[in-house]
This record gives C-alpha cells, sequence and structure tokens, in this order.
C-alpha cells in the first residue's frame, strides 16, 4: 500500500503545491468504506491509474463517476469517495487560482465538481493517461506527470503574476491572521475587483475561501493532534470561541466536529493502518 506524496518539478513551483500518489489493494470480498472528504482550499487534476472512483454528494444525494482523469473545483461541502478494490491515484493540488493560468476557465463554473480533463487539455492528456497505465513504475508515473505538466507551464510562462494571485498563495501560510480587507489591500484591488478576481480564479468569494482555509486548518490539526482539545484547535485556527468552529463543522459537513471524525476514523487509509 502506498500513500506518499512527492515536490513537482522546479519548473512547477510557482504553480503546484505538492504531487499525492495513492495505492491501495483491498482483501478480496471487503466491504469498502467511503473516504468522507471535507472541503479544502485547493484545486486538483486527477489521475485515476487503477480502478476508479464515485463521488457521492450528500447535501443532495447525487453520485457521480469520475473518469480517467478529473479536474477538480473548489468544493464547498463534504464528498463522499468511494473507490474500486484496487485504486491507484495520482493527485496533483495546484497553488490557489494557478489552475485557472493553465486552462482559463472560470471556475465559478467548477464549484463543487469536476469535469473530464481530457475535454480541457485534449489528446495530449489522453496520450499521458495511457502511458500512465502502460507502467508499473511510481517513479515514471510521477515523471510523466511532471513533463507533462511543464508543458502546459511553458504555455503560460509569459503570462505575469497578477497581485492576487500572490495574495492567494499567502493567505494559506496564514489564513487565521486574513481578513477580506487585507486580501483587498496586498492584491492592489477593491473588495469589489476583489470578489470577481476570486470567483474567476478559485471559483468561491474571498469571504468563503477564508473561512473553507480556517477550517481546513482545523482538520489536519486534529488528525495530526487527536488528543488536543476542540477549544485549543479553536484557538490556534482564528476562531472566536469552540462554538464558532463547530458552525463550520455543521456548514461544511452536516455533522458535528465529534461525529465527523467518528466516519474519518473508517476512511480506506485508516483501515489500512496509513497516516494521513
Amino acid at each position: 500500500m502506498i500513500f506518499r506524496s512527492y515536490k513537482p518539478s522546479f519548473l512547477l513551483e510557482h504553480f503546484i503545491e505538492v504531487i499525492h500518489l495513492r495505492h491501495f489493494v483491498f482483501p478480496p470480498n471487503t466491504t469498502l468504506p467511503f473516504k468522507p472528504y471535507p472541503p479544502r482550499p485547493e484545486q486538483c487534476i486527477a489521475f485515476y491509474v487503477r480502478g476508479g472512483e464515485t463521488t457521492e454528494y450528500p447535501f443532495d444525494g447525487h453520485r457521480l463517476k469520475q473518469p480517467r482523469s478529473a479536474l477538480w473545483g473548489q468544493h464547498t461541502q463534504q464528498i463522499n469517495r468511494y473507490v474500486s478494490p484496487e485504486f491507484l491515484m495520482i493527485l496533483v493540488v495546484f497553488k490557489p487560482g494557478a489552475l485557472f493560468r493553465f486552462t482559463r476557465m472560470p471556475f465559478h463554473e467548477l464549484m463543487n465538481t469536476a469535469v473530464d480533463a481530457e475535454a480541457v487539455f485534449g489528446s495530449s492528456l489522453a496520450r499521458l493517461n495511457e502511458r500512465l497505465n502502460s507502467t508499473d513504475a511510481y517513479g515514471e508515473m510521477i515523471d510523466l506527470v511532471n513533463d507533462f505538466l511543464c508543458i502546459q507551464a511553458g504555455m503560460t510562462s509569459n503570462e505575469s503574476l497578477e497581485p492576487v494571485d500572490k495574495a492567494l498563495q499567502w493567505l494559506l501560510k496564514t489564513p487565521q491572521a486574513l481578513s477580506v480587507q487585507d486580501l483587498a489591500y496586498h492584491s492592489c484591488l477593491s473588495q469589489r475587483q476583489l470578489e470577481r478576481k476570486f470567483l474567476e480564479r478559485v471559483g468561491v468569494g474571498p469571504k468563503t475561501f477564508l473561512k473553507i482555509a480556517r477550517f481546513n486548518r482545523s482538520y489536519f490539526m486534529r488528525l495530526r493532534r487527536p488528543h488536543m482539545t476542540w477549544q485549543a484547535i479553536a484557538s490556534l485556527c482564528g476562531y472566536a470561541d469552540y462554538q464558532h468552529l463547530a458552525k463550520d463543522y455543521r456548514s461544511f459537513t452536516g455533522n458535528t466536529a465529534a461525529q465527523f471524525f467518528q466516519t474519518e476514523e473508517k476512511a480506506p487509509e485508516r483501515v489500512l493502518g496509513l497516516a494521513q
């Protein structure tokens, strides 16, 4: 079982945060649990190299069978991810707004959904998917993905990085200390202009994105420090108090924080004894 993360090629450092590789093989006749996936401040490209995934949107019951590569927009609600008995995925997590620079797609159209990445990138991505399916070497898979994305990055190299792009990247480092006013100032934009830029680049407004970034910080803090009290987590993540944090959990997952993590403990990687 592989649960590994890679740094992108140095040519992609301004675009990509990390590349994850996940390879699970479950014993025959195993009842597979789903992975509850709360909103994260990220837009991604997922490559399903072995097996596949069905995504359930529990807020409305909708299910979506993922293609062999998918471009994921910003989510504002929990999704449940169901995977096949063998599952090998490469997940490329872009820096906030960077995937917009690759595609020029208005990301408000991708909120809470994913689209076939081959429909966006065309035959070159179809060829990449074929090559990924033809190898069993993890390192070669990562190299192939890096090479493809370096070509795409080269096509955008003449575009200057706008102040809003720099502010977006800075935001994730200190979400608990920022406000919409701070972001507007660092982006050299009015708050109305900032709203339009965020909807274009990440799919949601700056206030919502800040809430998701803060919530995501609390989620990973709880995973890494399970014995820390919720009150302490709320304070460290910039919440006014525990009730403020609890409200976000209700809003983003439909459950209390405790209920959500009871489900999280049954996720596939937990069953296999792997860390987050």
